[in-house]
């Protein structure tokens, strides 16, 4: 008899949690219809409070969250639910619900296998077949668009690579120039310095000749100095030899005979 009663007692217990629960769906059911989302979120999940297992408040939720644009969150719910739904119609609303999540979250490969899964449980579900080829399409679209965007980003990198080799080249230029003018200057300050010291010892050897040759006509000077006091020795006695003799001539001695 006491076995009964608990029986009894707990079976009543069951029947109220569900119909609260029930009540909680209803009631976010009503919010969801009047575009509520966020009234019919916390209804589902107060739903969830007294049945934490209930596949349609869990799949309802997701609905709520998804009209939301919590892509995330409902994603989490309808990969549960596509697992643990009491039936192949309730996993493969859940798959399929999944596939629409993943697409507005441009996730389009994950999409296509989500739909897939549904149309394995729902082999005639022509939304799922639509669906997946739209999903098809946009990862199509997609993946052009990303070899777009790479071969852009090579373009680019070419660029930037090309604009960082004709710096470089630039730098190298202009180095390479000041290297040059730099050599040049060299060149020239070493010529001027050979010139300087060329003209140095040009100047230093004329004056040594100068110096030999003033030393070679003091020399010469000196010899005709002497050879023009001798010769004007000469002429000198000569003359004065010529004085005498004509002087002796030009006297005479007149007698008074």
């Amino acid at each position: 008899m006491r076995s009964l009663i608990i029986v009894i007692l707990v079976l009543s217990a069951v029947s109220a949690f569900s119909q609260k629960e029930n009540r909680y769906i209803r009631k976010g059911n009503n919010s969801f219809e009047e575009q509520n989302y966020k009234d019919a979120e916390v209804d589902y999940m107060k739903a969830l409070e007294k049945n934490p297992e209930s596949a349609k408040g869990q799949f309802n939720l997701g609905d709520a969250l998804y009209k939301q644009e919590n892509y995330e969150d409902a994603a989490k719910l309808y990969q549960n639910l596509s697992e643990t739904a009491p039936n192949d119609n309730a996993r493969a609303d859940s798959w399929y619900n999944l596939g629409n999540t993943l697409l507005q979250s441009k996730k389009y490969q994950e999409a296509i296998n989500a739909y897939k899964n549904s149309l394995k449980l729902r082999p005639d579900d022509m939304d799922a077949k639509y669906n997946l080829e739209y999903a098809k399409k946009m990862l199509k679209q997609q993946q052009q668009q990303q070899k777009n965007k790479d071969k852009n980003k090579d373009k680019n990198k070419d660029k930037k690579d090309k604009q960082k080799q004709d710096q470089k080249d630039k730098q190298d230029k202009q180095k390479q120039d000041q290297q040059d003018k730099q050599q040049k200057q060299d060149q020239q300050n070493q010529q001027d310095k050979q010139q300087n010291q060329d003209q140095q010892k040009q100047q230093q050897n004329q004056q040594k000749q100068q110096q030999q040759q003033s030393k070679q006509i003091s020399k010469k000077d000196a010899e005709r100095m002497l050879a023009a006091l001798k010769n004007n020795e000469k002429k000198t006695l000569e003359k004065v030899k010529k004085q005498k003799m004509k002087g002796v001539r030009a006297k005479s001695i007149e007698k008074d005979w």
